[in-house]
């Protein structure tokens, strides 16, 4: 859920704000963005980290650039926390309206919360029913509540939302 989420919140930054957009794939345990997109993993992130050459952008469209993960090796906690990673960002910041990063998985591995302290902001992705709360709270604590942008809760089945709730919803927009 939390890729998906990551390539649509991209995918409309750039199209339907018309936002110039750079989508990185910031987890180099599990990268999957590249997937999503179609697009090839053979350089990437951690390519560009280690020293190889120049940023191997791939555009999506006229307003949206991929930074898959790259070549796997070495150690991610390593390259994800290194003043190159902060320097692209910082970067990358100057180039595009929107820097988006998609991490693992916030509460299993440290990487996503180093991560999150160079970024402007965090969003959480939920997935309902599965995602203990003291997991939520403890990611929560790690990234600093001042820092979270927002929480997107996925995976809820149509049968599991409150009786009422789109009659209660829209119904006060008329009253």
């Amino acid at each position: 859920g939390k890729t998906l989420t990551a390539a649509n919140l991209a995918l409309t930054l750039s199209e339907s704000y018309e936002r110039r957009v750079l989508l990185i794939d910031g987890d180099l345990r599990h990268p999957t963005v590249h997937a999503v997109f179609g697009a090839s993993n053979a350089r990437g992130l951690s390519d560009s980290l280690a020293g190889s050459g120049s940023l191997p952008l791939i555009e999506v469209t006229s307003r949206l650039w991929l930074l898959a993960a790259g070549s796997s090796g070495g150690d991610p906690m390593k390259t994800l926390t290194s003043d190159r990673m902060r320097m692209l960002i910082d970067d990358a910041r100057a180039e595009f309206d929107w820097v988006l990063v998609d991490t693992p998985p916030i509460g299993l591995l440290p990487d996503a919360g180093l991560v999150a302290s160079m970024a402007d902001g965090t969003l959480f992705v939920v997935l309902a029913g599965r995602t203990p709360y003291d997991l939520i709270q403890r990611a929560a604590e790690a990234v600093g509540a001042d820092r979270i942008l927002g929480v997107v809760l996925n995976g809820m089945a149509e049968h599991e939302v409150p009786a009422g709730y789109y009659g209660d919803y829209y119904g006060a927009q008329n009253g």
